[in-house]
């Protein structure tokens, strides 16, 4: 993750005195330093004042391909000197409002208001920024005795998802899953809101793939397997090899078309030797995006979150647990192996889709917090579902062998699902760990779709 982080200034203390600067400048690398203690690339700068530093620094970091802006008022700062910038640059802009002092009660120093009233300087910039309708997002907060900096990184990773969605590719084998519309989206739609472009094997190319697979490939792959998977069972040999191509295939493709999210129709598989069901986790658990029966949209989502959040998958809502008050989640055979509760369980599938039957991985999901989110077109256009969760821990092996889950709601399961369905979600969601509601929200406004904060977050 990169940032540029941006000292708003004002040229009136400058020409007053520049003594203030010797407290204000070391506070400014104080912050940079707090961000990369935390995996963030930080570009610093000069202090800006006036409407040129805020043209030239901000255009820096737009060439250096930022993931986020993040403003740092040093002190304040005339909102107009920058807003033409800020509001007109591709960049997501997150604020980060915080000050050297903690104390200010009335046992506080006054000399200390020179340094401590950045706020009205963040007060001024948010409202120009929401009256032209750009996208931010604000984290507040002493910068060690609160978790602002952390809020604050946590807002980058939900910009650098956002920056992955616009100009992707995505790969779509066998179509869409007859007779299913919740999830369907033009291509077209897909180019003229993301600039995303669809991609379609061409006859003959998945089989001159498969092809060129080598004997070796496949047992390189069967060497990997041992380390990486526990085993169920002895495999037929050739069936071990005939889904290994299939998984080989697929990389392939999606490595020449430069491919950022993919979806396959199981019952369509086409010319793909099985369905390559432990290829598509894979897929996941490297950053490719992935959804099924055909769904690019749910799929161009899950490849962009995967880039600001490794630990997140591709779900589908199954079966009401009503009596515990939880919901089942699981899919034919696909989930990310990065977010497995302990070893892949690898094991013959029976498969009922096209082709035949596969060799792939199945685990539970690791129980712990993440976000539920949903995106999905209504009569008003496109938004993100979001809602927090709890993962709950399996305590049997009564679904071995099938991909699992269990999901806690804040509130009650029958009022969560009614109101899912009263928003008009789709039944293809993504499940990402490590996130917040806030984030995700930030995330949406970003890639212009309006947030539907079902349950917590502000």
């Amino acid at each position: 993750m990169k940032i540029g982080l941006l000292p708003l200034y004002i040229t009136l203390y400058d020409t007053i005195t520049r003594n203030y600067r010797k407290r204000f400048e070391p506070f400014y690398d104080t912050i940079a330093k707090m961000m990369t203690d935390r995996g963030i690339e930080v570009l610093r700068c000069e202090f800006c004042m006036e409407e040129d530093d805020f043209r030239k620094t901000i255009s820096y970091f737009e060439d250096e391909k930022c993931d986020a802006l993040v403003t740092l008022h040093m002190a304040y700062s005339p909102s107009l000197k920058s807003a033409e910038y800020l509001i007109n640059t591709k960049l997501p802009i997150i604020v980060c409002d915080t000050t050297e002092t903690e104390d200010f009660s009335d046992k506080q120093s006054p000399d200390e208001i020179m340094y401590c009233h950045g706020i009205h300087g963040v007060m001024d910039m948010c409202n120009i920024l929401k009256k032209n309708k750009k996208a931010y997002a604000i984290a507040a907060g002493h910068y060690l005795s609160s978790d602002v900096i952390d809020r604050v990184a946590g807002f980058v990773k939900a910009a650098k998802s956002s920056n992955a969605l616009f100009g992707s590719n995505v790969g779509s084998i066998g179509g869409y899953f007859e007779g299913m519309g919740d999830f369907r989206v033009p291509d077209e739609t897909l180019k003229e809101m993301f600039n995303v472009k669809v991609v379609y094997p061409k006859a003959g190319e998945i089989a001159e793939i498969a092809e060129s697979v080598t004997d070796m490939e496949i047992e390189s792959e069967k060497e990997k397997h041992k380390k990486e998977f526990t085993f169920m069972g002895e495999f037929d040999s050739k069936i071990y090899n005939n889904s290994i191509k299939a998984d080989i295939t697929l990389k392939k493709w999606i490595e020449k078309h430069n491919l950022q999210a993919f979806t396959v129709n199981f019952n369509k598989i086409g010319e793909l030797p099985t369905m390559p069901f432990n290829g598509i986790c894979q897929a996941m658990s490297e950053g490719i995006g992935y959804a099924g029966e055909g769904d690019t949209l749910t799929a161009l989502f899950t490849g962009a979150l995967l880039q600001g959040y490794k630990d997140t998958s591709f779900v589908e809502i199954f079966c009401p647990d009503w009596k515990h008050d939880t919901v089942f989640i699981s899919h034919m055979g696909e989930m990310n192996y990065a977010v497995a509760d302990g070893p892949i369980e690898f094991f013959e599938k029976d498969f009922i889709g096209g082709g035949k039957s596969p060799i792939t991985g199945t685990a539970a999901y690791r129980p712990g917090n993440a976000v539920f989110v949903n995106v999905f077109e209504d009569d008003n256009g496109f938004n993100l579902l979001i809602a927090p969760v709890e993962v709950i821990k399996e305590t049997t092996k009564n679904f071995a062998k099938n991909i699992r889950g269990w999901l806690k709601f804040p509130k009650p399961l029958n009022s969560v699902l009614e109101k899912i369905s009263e928003y008009g979600a789709t039944h293809h969601s993504v499940l990402v760990y490590d996130a917040t509601v806030e984030e995700m929200a930030f995330f949406a406004k970003c890639v212009n779709l309006k947030p539907v904060i079902m349950i917590g977050g502000k």
